[in-house]
């Protein structure tokens, strides 16, 4: 290869010849210079693509956490709406035992003051603070927390006023109440009076219904049968002890229906009226004792069952 220089001013040249080994160092230049080159734009490029790989990769991450964030918050949404539903029904259930509480205390003539059956239950509504109108965990807490002192509060008072009534029920189920028979008349009331088989007069220790023969005879009171059977002038004769010392009779019954040791409910048929026994005609003979002497069954007659 020859290299002409030219002088300046038009002067004159130079002439150089340059071997064969010129040719190749300026080739390793140039390929030298290029690879450079080259790996410089590759390294450049791989940097781009990984940092562009990274980026990708955390988004993607932050996309999937935000899926499950919402997923999350759904869930728990759902769980504390279904609280809140479930809170409202048991308040409202609460309403309902206490309007139940008051009615059964007035009912029975019982001091309201012992039983307040009259606070109202808490209630809730949404935070005005939460945009999306749900209660907070917190707030369904606290709620349920005060329904729980509530109810416990309304178990106490209606197992006292439970027993109170339990035990007004039982002293009424107990007390002789109303007449024996449901058609009939009184022939003989409790106290003297003329013997209708010797003329004299003789102490009654009963009131006698007269009816028809076979009518139902329905007891007073409820209790034990500890007599069912003959029994000398009563003829066919039931007794039930009612507790207390009290225990009512039924003579002259053309048949016994009940059996020694029986409970028995008030108004529950135990006999069929007859004229069994020391008797003028088709009635019963109805005696209320108390530990064991007759008295006037005239003021329980007169109460009427409910």
């Amino acid at each position: 290869m020859d290299i002409i220089v030219l002088g300046r001013d038009g002067g004159g040249s130079r002439h150089f010849a340059l071997g064969r080994w010129y040719h190749w160092l300026l080739l390793a230049i140039t390929l030298t210079v290029t690879s450079g080159v080259l790996m410089y734009a590759g390294y450049r490029l791989g940097l781009h693509y990984g940092v562009n790989d990274l980026v990708n990769h955390w988004q993607s991450t932050i996309t999937q956490s935000q899926r499950e964030v919402r997923v999350t918050r759904a869930t728990a949404d759902a769980r504390i709406d279904a609280l809140t539903l479930r809170l409202g029904e048991l308040q409202a259930d609460m309403m309902r035992i206490d309007a139940l509480g008051g009615k059964l205390v007035q009912m029975a003539n019982l001091d309201p003051r012992e039983f307040d059956f009259g606070h109202t239950p808490g209630q809730g509504g949404p935070d005005p603070k939460y945009k999306e109108g749900h209660f907070s965990g917190p707030d369904i807490q606290q709620q349920l927390d005060q329904l729980s002192r509530l109810l416990s509060e309304r178990q106490s008072q209606l197992e006292v006023l439970g027993q109170v009534l339990a035990r007004r029920h039982l002293r009424a189920e107990t007390t002789p109440t109303g007449w024996p028979i449901v058609k009939g008349w009184i022939s003989s009331f409790y106290g003297m009076r003329t013997d209708p088989f010797t003329g004299r007069p003789e102490f009654h220790p009963g009131i006698d219904f007269a009816g028809r023969e076979g009518e139902s005879v329905h007891a007073v009171a409820g209790g034990i049968v500890i007599h069912a059977g003959p029994d000398g002038g009563y003829g066919n004769m039931v007794e039930i002890a009612s507790g207390d010392g009290y225990s009512t009779i039924y003579g002259h019954n053309e048949r016994v229906d009940v059996k020694v040791g029986q409970m028995i409910r008030q108004g529950q048929v135990i006999a069929q009226l007859g004229s069994t026994g020391r008797s003028t005609g088709p009635h019963v003979h109805l005696e209320v004792r108390y530990q064991g002497h007759p008295i006037n069954p005239l003021k329980f007659i007169r109460k009427r069952r409910s």
